[in-house]
This record gives structure tokens, C-alpha cells and sequence, in this order.
């Protein structure tokens, strides 16, 4: 019994100790530079004239899905950062040149504006509680984590439109 109670507590304590594992400085910074190697497979797939595609009226078109990606990594980062964001909300969406090479530039220059300021954060300051948009008060890490699954959403979507192009989207990044 007293065995069972001893591996009992040790499965605990090593349970919690690694639930307070978070991720590094290093570590997003290696996700962020992953997921926008990704993200440019993305936009060099899709064909010029798939950039004005949309699969309903309603829906934004693929240039303006990218360009929103790319809007929003400015928003977190600069919240999560203290970073001024170098356009205004919802700026890149707005560019009246939709073409593939300017959508390309803009979407990656927004991937390295939060690579860049990424590095530049102390373990510490991931942990420093942000208020993101005004509203919602979090961690650094977790405003970040959110911008994280915000441009993977949005790329994800796009996946319909390159098939709705013909296009055979790129295999999956996870590593």
C-alpha cells in the first residue's frame, strides 16, 4: 500500500510539474518562423489570378483572408509586445493592390514583425499580464498562443480556396 501511495504522489507531483511547463521565448519564435515558411507555400500556390477568389459573395476573397492574417498578427503581437504596430487596424485589408506579390509582402512582413519582437521578450515578460484589444486581460504567452491560432484558423481556411483553384494545398508543417 505504502508503494502505491509513493507512485500515486509521484505521478502527481511530476504531473504538475510539467502542466507548469510553458512554452519558451525560443520555442514561438521557432513556430512563428515555422508557420510563416508555411503560410508563404500558401501564397506562392495560389495562381495570380486566385487572389480575387472568393467561394461565395459574401465571403472575403482569398487576398483579403491573407491580408486579415496578416492585419491581426500586427494587432496581437503589438499587444503582446508594447510594440507599436508599424499599420493601422485592419490597414492591410483595405490596400487597394490585391496582386500576389503585394499581398505576399504584406502578409510576410506581418509574420516578421512578430518574429522580430518575439525575440526581443524575456522569459518574464511572457508572463506579464496584457490587456489584448482593450479587453480581455491575459498573459503575454497566452495573447501570443491566441494570435497563434488566429493566423492558423485563417490560413486553414484558405485550403477550400486553393482547391476551389485547383491548386493541391502544402503538406501540413507541424515540425
Amino acid at each position: 500500500m505504502k508503494i502505491k501511495s509513493l507512485v500515486v504522489a509521484l505521478c502527481l507531483l511530476i504531473g504538475s510539474q510539467l502542466a507548469k511547463a510553458q512554452v519558451t521565448v525560443t520555442d514561438l519564435v521557432k513556430d512563428w518562423e515555422r508557420s510563416r515558411a508555411y503560410t508563404k507555400e500558401y501564397l506562392d500556390a495560389m495562381p495570380e489570378s486566385g487572389y480575387a477568389l472568393k467561394p461565395t459573395p459574401e465571403m472575403r476573397s482569398f487576398a483579403e483572408q491573407v491580408l486579415h492574417l496578416g492585419d491581426a498578427n500586427y494587432a496581437f503581437a503589438s499587444a503582446a509586445t508594447g510594440v507599436k504596430s508599424p499599420v493601422g487596424q485592419g490597414e492591410l485589408e483595405k490596400t487597394n493592390d490585391k496582386s500576389k506579390t503585394n499581398v505576399s509582402n504584406l502578409v510576410l512582413a506581418s509574420y516578421d514583425f512578430v518574429i522580430d519582437h518575439v525575440k526581443q521578450l524575456s522569459e518574464a515578460q511572457l508572463n506579464e499580464t496584457t490587456k489584448l484589444f482593450g479587453k480581455f486581460d491575459m498573459s503575454k504567452r497566452m495573447a501570443l498562443a491566441k494570435a497563434f491560432e488566429h493566423q492558423a484558423h485563417h490560413r486553414g481556411q484558405t485550403t477550400v480556396y486553393l482547391r476551389l483553384a485547383g491548386v493541391k494545398p502544402p503538406q501540413e508543417k507541424l515540425f
